[in-house]
């Protein structure tokens, strides 16, 4: 039983930590790519949204070769001590946050871009400094994009495998998430197994789905 569940929790724990972590990293970049007015502005958010239309294997593929002992990045967490991340679940967690990053960015770009210069500027003309404009009025009034950027976040993480497969493998306990473990299902014929864990995914995905419809009309 204890292997059975491991998958579940293994997933539930890379969903929490990338979706965290993309909230911390993926707010400061909507907000630039929200406000900013450079020529560059578009090749940045580009590449923010590659994730949405590159084939995860592919986006697999060349984090494992950029992580790996020969890429920059594994030589360099090498060197400081830490290893290579490829299949590990730090390298779970690194290839979820790209994967997942234009799913959480978007909506709250989204809201930012939404709440116009009106309250901002009014925010100033008080002598609220940046910081406070953007803490006390920016996040406050975004707080659905944020509530919408967490949901798919985490939504997103839970049903990946591509990317899962190619930059962690399957290692019980570290790397094997659930929907690596369906497809070992699939492929041992243990099709009760694989029916409990996909109707568990199937369940899951309708409530994410019916939650983001409650929200936006919530919103609206």
């Amino acid at each position: 039983m204890a292997d059975y569940w491991q998958p579940v929790w293994l997933t539930l724990k890379l969903a929490t930590i990338t979706t965290l972590v993309l909230l911390v990293l993926g707010t400061p970049l909507a907000w630039w790519l929200a406000r900013s007015r450079t020529w560059w502005k578009d090749l940045l958010g580009s590449l923010v949204a590659l994730p949405l239309v590159l084939p995860p294997t592919v986006l697999g593929f060349y984090l494992l070769l950029l992580l790996g002992p020969q890429g920059p990045v594994g030589r360099l967490t090498d060197s400081l001590g830490l290893g290579t991340l490829p299949f590990t679940f730090a390298g779970l967690v690194v290839g979820s946050v790209i994967y997942s990053l234009p799913f959480v960015v978007q909506p709250i770009r989204n809201a930012f871009e939404a709440l116009g210069e009106r309250p901002l500027e009014v925010a100033a003309t008080l002598r609220a400094s940046p910081l406070q404009r953007f803490f006390d009025v920016a996040v406050p009034l975004a707080r659905p994009g944020f509530i919408t950027g967490a949901v798919l976040g985490f939504a997103h993480t839970v049903g990946e495998f591509g990317v899962i497969l190619m930059i962690g493998g399957n290692i019980p306990g570290e790397t094997k998430v659930l929907s690596v473990a369906i497809y070992d299902h699939v492929e041992a014929l243990e099709w009760t197994q694989a029916h409990w864990l996909a109707g568990g995914m199937l369940v899951f995905a309708f409530a994410v789905i019916f939650a983001m419809y409650r929200l936006q009309q919530r919103w609206q």
